[in-house]
């Protein structure tokens, strides 16, 4: 820490006035602080983990093969959320929440994708059985078979 300056400072040719806190809001008796937009500690704050890239990843292609495919490649998004939260276990980042979505909506796509396949066969099934095979030959006979 520096001291206030004196009155023979050449940056302030008039001095200060009598009575007065030094210029900057200084009260009388406390440290000189440091020069103007210089920081007073030698390091600034520390900055935030990084968000980890993979569970951005696994949000979004969650999220697109739930739109867009109807969760076919939903397993891809799920998986790379898994991965995700390995590697932020390990490395300290953020991210743990858009990966925890990503498996969620990834595997829910999934489920629905599996859900929509299975129930197109039980309706190509139930349509096959209630369809009768009958039909009227050219000589006019009604056949069934």
């Amino acid at each position: 820490m520096t001291t206030p300056p004196s009155g023979n400072d050449p940056y302030q040719p008039y001095g200060q006035p009598s009575g007065q806190p030094p210029y900057g809001g200084q009260p009388p008796g406390q440290p000189y602080g440091a020069p103007y937009g210089q920081p007073t500690q030698p390091f600034g704050y520390a900055p935030p983990p990084a968000t980890n890239g993979m569970a951005i990843a696994s949000l979004v292609v969650s999220i697109v093969s739930l739109v867009v495919c109807a969760g076919f490649t939903g397993f891809v998004g799920a998986i790379l959320g898994h991965v995700a939260k390995g590697q932020i276990r390990r490395s300290n980042e953020q991210g743990g929440g858009l990966a925890l979505a990503g498996i969620i909506v990834g595997w829910l796509g999934f489920a629905l994708f599996i859900a929509l396949v299975v129930g197109f066969i039980a309706l190509g099934v139930w349509a096959e059985n209630t369809v009768d095979d009958c039909y009227t030959r050219s000589d006019g006979v009604y056949r069934c078979d």
